[in-house]
């Protein structure tokens, strides 16, 4: 198995091999010589270098305390999540699956060598607690594809210790800062080694990025979106492959999104090409979403176990509620990563970049962008309307329940297709994006309500069969009738200020 940390570092210029004297910065009370190490590592990428372009790094090191294979991915400014594995001659697999959203199947090769001799500085405080990890580093890359070429350079790494406060790096810059140390403008050394190796006359052209250039016409603000949407997706794989908090709901957000824009804005899109997209985007939502709404359901009966008074809980309730939601994890999840280890799911990241390198814009997309986009959002405003007021309507029982469900759905795409008109539309996006935001909530809290009452009556059969009392289960089901009733109260007022405003908008 795989270890994980957080790495939170900055690297610095440096025109020579010195490290500027950081004693009393911050609460540095020492810095301690910990000698010179000689470090040799390999960077691994496609040979059109995907993993560079998204400031992923894969690489095999020997040398230093640390030798082995190291995948980074970025998550913040200054903030890497490093994944270790064993030193050994190949990948390893388990870090290949966390970058196939990005290789695309790909076979990664050694791209660049990069040969360093680290003096490492240890920053301590007044009690001897380590606060970071400077070093100064001599390094010497050779390209390995892609051309032949070397370069050598010295930079400064420093690197906070577990826990340590971030602001430190912000004190130590301002010190490099006097002493004639800049902030490097590389984000990694395999950045750097990639220009400074570059075969091609334009080095800045060395490491392939995202698409540039300002969007001017409705086409160009589409695909801007759908571009950023495309990098979200992409980048939530791999938390959802190590299964980190929230990381499968922001993957299927990313996904929902992607479908809706298409969806809402495919007047100037050609439709029989965009169709089988929006049917795989539509299937890979569905499968995300039996994973997620496990977690929801989870999360929400839990707490509602937790909540009950002692003397309402009879009976083993906490340990029914957990061997359940096991159970249930256990078929979500290795569900879950089946479909992202599947070849559907890599065809449809195939087809999705396919589609943004040569998208089927109609002549409409030519337009400024203003008149079509909130056409599209009028649209939508008008298919939520219907299916708001159809399901008001309807007595309370399973055919409104339904009519709530895909009145729910429907405000989720309004709302996303308000957000991808922002740069459009401005303010009367983001209200539009606001008001179907508040419809999810009396519509979320009632779907939530529906499913954790079938939930609650499958815990008490369950219970029944094992000859447990089931008051406690009753109890629940109780609560979530009336905060179903409560969220259906709630819904004609709010649905009746939101129409309101849309009436009166402009």
């Amino acid at each position: 198995m795989a270890d994980t940390t957080r790495e939170i570092e900055r690297k610095f210029e440096s025109r020579d091999s010195g490290l500027p004297d950081l004693t009393n910065v911050g609460g540095i009370a020492a810095v301690v010589d910990q000698g010179v190490m000689e470090l040799d590592a390999v960077y691994y990428d496609t040979p059109d270098l995907r993993l560079a372009a998204s400031s992923v790094t894969l690489r095999r090191r020997t040398g230093g305390s640390t030798p082995g294979w190291h995948l980074k991915l970025p998550v913040g400014p200054d903030t890497r999540d490093e994944i270790a594995a064993p030193l050994a001659d190949r990948p390893p697999a388990e870090l290949l699956r966390l970058i196939r959203s990005r290789t695309l199947g790909a076979e990664v090769v050694p791209v660049v060598r990069l040969r360093s001799a680290r003096d490492v500085r240890e920053l301590r405080d007044a009690d001897g607690g380590l606060l970071a990890e400077a070093s100064a580093d001599a390094v010497h890359a050779e390209r390995l594809a892609g051309g032949r070429g070397e370069a050598q350079w010295t930079e400064i790494e420093v690197e906070l210790a577990e826990g340590a406060d971030p602001g430190l790096l912000d004190l130590v810059e301002k010190r490099f800062r006097r002493a004639g140390v800049r902030r490097s403008d590389a984000p990694s050394k395999l950045a750097r080694a990639l220009v400074e190796t570059s075969p091609d006359d334009d080095a800045a052209d060395a490491v392939p990025g995202p698409h540039r250039g300002k969007p001017v016409t409705a086409g160009d603000h589409l695909l801007a979106y759908l571009r950023e949407q495309r990098e979200r997706l992409v980048a939530l794989d791999p938390a959802v492959r190590r299964d980190l908090p929230e990381a499968v709901h922001d993957m299927r957000v990313a996904t929902r999104r992607l479908r809706s824009a298409l969806r809402a804005y495919r007047p100037l899109l050609d439709r029989e090409a965009v169709a089988p997209l929006a049917d795989e985007l539509r299937w890979l939502t569905r499968e995300l979403g039996v994973d997620r709404d496990r977690e929801v359901l989870d999360e929400r009966l839990t707490a509602a176990v937790e909540a009950l008074p002692a003397e309402l809980r009879t009976g083993p309730v906490r340990d029914r509620l957990e061997l359940w939601a096991d159970t249930r994890r256990g078929e979500t999840r290795p569900r879950t990563a089946a479909v992202l280890d599947s070849r559907r799911y890599l065809d449809l990241l195939h087809a999705l970049d396919a589609f943004l390198a040569g998208p089927p814009l109609r002549k409409t997309a030519r337009r400024k962008p203003a008149k079509p986009f909130a056409k599209a959002l009028d649209k939508e405003f008008g298919r939520l309307s219907r299916l708001v007021e159809r399901a008001v309507a309807l007595e309370p029982g399973p055919e409104r329940d339904s009519a709530l469900h895909e009145a729910r759905k429907k405000a989720k795409r309004t709302r996303y297709a308000a957000e991808a008109a922002r740069p459009v539309l401005g303010k009367a996006a983001r209200r539009l994006a606001a008001d179907a935001k508040s419809l999810q909530r009396p519509l979320g809290d009632h779907q939530d309500s529906v499913m954790a009452r079938e939930a609650l009556r499958s815990l008490a059969r369950d219970a029944a069969k094992a000859l447990e009392p089931t008051f406690s289960w009753g109890v629940l089901y109780g609560r979530e009738e009336k905060e179903a009733a409560l969220a259906e109260a709630a819904l004609p007022d709010r649905w009746a200020e939101v129409a309101r405003r849309r009436r009166t908008k402009g």
